[in-house]
């Protein structure tokens, strides 16, 4: 199935915004400011699509997450007008080769492959993201279970913070982090990423040929 924005701009996602997350990797305190790092739109696919296993990597995660969707122009954005600004929500999968994000030492190679940025089933309007339920499952077993309510950076804010870095435009992405529970996918499996009041998000897992 296509993914819910045929042409995605910007692809913005935030790491370490969760502190259990964080934690499970190693971290102990939030960071000072949001960690950010850039998907490219090539990335993108939908609910239903095949999450493909490159060949560079022998272990790659799922990453459940909420996403927002921008709906007009910010720069240098209040909270209150980033989260007016935002056209939508979804559910997110940020893929992630681990052992090559360990091994580069930054994320571009990592979180970039084809297939890495996965969106969907569908963007919803006018929900109140503060604190939702959400699960990722892994055949059918629940591996991540959290609420948006834990976000280190809430929604607004975390949008406000971007838009002082770089300006947002209409049906750029924003991944707002995932919590803890990551873990590795292998050929065969079917992920899915939940969130509450948006749906899911299902895509089996593939090996490249």
């Amino acid at each position: 199935m296509a993914a819910p924005l045929h042409r995605p701009g910007k692809i913005v996602c935030v790491g370490k915004n969760y502190l259990d997350h964080v934690q499970e990797m190693g971290g102990h305190a939030p960071t000072e400011e949001p960690v950010l790092f850039l998907k490219p739109p090539s990335a993108v696919i939908g609910d239903g699509d095949a999450i493909l296993l490159p060949l560079q990597s022998q272990r790659v995660d799922y990453e459940g997450e909420l996403v927002a969707v921008i709906g007009s122009r910010l720069r240098n954005a209040s909270p209150q007008a980033a989260l007016g600004a935002v056209r939508g929500y979804c559910c997110g999968n940020d893929v992630t080769a681990r052992d090559l994000q360990a091994r580069d030492g930054q994320w571009t190679r990592a979180k970039g492959f084809d297939t890495f940025a996965v969106l969907g089933p569908h963007v919803v309007e006018g929900l109140d993201v503060s604190d939702l339920a959400l699960t990722t499952r892994v055949n059918g077993d629940v591996k991540q279970s959290s609420r948006t309510s834990l976000l280190i950076t809430p929604v607004a804010e975390l949008i406000a913070f971007i838009s002082s870095v770089m300006t947002l435009e209409p049906d750029d992405i924003v991944y707002t982090g995932t919590p803890a529970g990551v873990g590795a996918l292998s050929a065969g499996d079917v992920v899915e990423v939940e969130i509450e009041g948006i749906g899911v998000l299902r895509n089996p897992v593939m090996a490249q040929s």
